[in-house]
């Protein structure tokens, strides 16, 4: 699990879960889109307090393990401003078999955004802009 402010190669994401043990890995990217609902996106801006969120990132791929049967794990988010198409989140995850990849990921995901104290503050095509909390999207 990382926190970082560069560009994430999500080839070395990748990479750090691949093992001969695992049929099956699973990767997600989340990238910064350009509508949200009605709204045109410019740009984001992440932030974090790095502790707690690497704590809050630690504690929810450590009961993953506890709840399906993984190999490996791999979390980067990113943080400070980032532009449309730009890599937000990628994950990585490495299983014996598919279907325990892509449910272990999938709420891993919604975990993170529920709980993990990462803030996003996106910038509208509009001139408005506005922090969105964890849990709220």
């Amino acid at each position: 699990m990382a926190l970082t402010r560069n560009v994430i190669d999500y080839s070395t994401v990748i990479e750090q879960v691949r093992t001969r043990d695992a049929g099956a890995v699973v990767a997600f990217l989340g990238t910064v889109r350009e509508f949200t609902l009605e709204k045109q996106t410019l740009s984001l801006e992440y932030e974090a307090f790095p502790e707690m969120a690497l704590s809050e990132l630690r504690q929810i791929v450590e009961s993953a393990f506890r709840e399906w049967p993984l190999k490996r794990v791999c979390v980067v988010h990113r943080l400070g401003p980032l532009e449309l198409g730009d890599i937000a989140i990628a994950m990585a995850v490495a299983s014996p078999h598919r279907q325990a990849a892509f449910e272990a990921a999938a709420e891993m995901m919604t975990r993170i955004k529920q709980s993990v104290p990462i803030w996003k503050k996106e910038y509208w095509a509009d001139g408005g802009s506005d922090w969105i909390h964890p849990g709220a999207g």
